[in-house]
């Protein structure tokens, strides 16, 4: 399976009062490299919403190894572990890009929906990233 990459800088208001990464700004940084991985494959999110395809959230998972802190550049992967007829999987690591120090890992659960949130089959509706998605798998 390959893995996208994208980078952010920890802002100094992404930390807590002991100076590290407050632990849900992980979770805004999964929808980062969400969106990155989206965007490198050739189907931007903006262009789904438009065809009314939508991948809403069911489930998140986050596993913190070690701290981020202010200035850090984090370098975010993504990567699909398991698509099926209406969900998708999506996996995450998020590394501190100077030294490569894994600092989390995480996986995102997204149903496939219209814009009702309608249950959709995923190779039905968009067969074009259903079949770029499997390229990669």
């Amino acid at each position: 399976m390959k893995k996208y990459k994208s980078e952010i800088r920890v802002l100094f208001a992404d930390t807590d009062g002991m100076g590290i990464v407050y632990h849900t700004n992980y979770i805004k940084w999964f929808e980062i490299g969400r969106n990155e991985y989206l965007r490198q494959i050739g189907f931007p999110y903006s262009v789904l919403e438009k065809d009314k395809f939508w991948l809403p959230v069911a489930s998140v998972e986050c596993t913190y190894k070690l701290p981020a802190y202010y200035d850090d550049v984090l370098e975010i992967s993504a990567w699909i572990s398991e698509l099926k007829a209406a969900t998708v999987v999506i996996n995450y690591e998020i590394r501190r890009k100077s030294t490569g120090e894994l600092l989390v890992t995480g996986s995102t659960k997204h149903a496939i929906t219209d814009d009702k949130l309608k249950p959709a089959r995923f190779k039905t509706y968009r067969p074009d990233l259903y079949d770029r998605i499997l390229e990669d798998l």
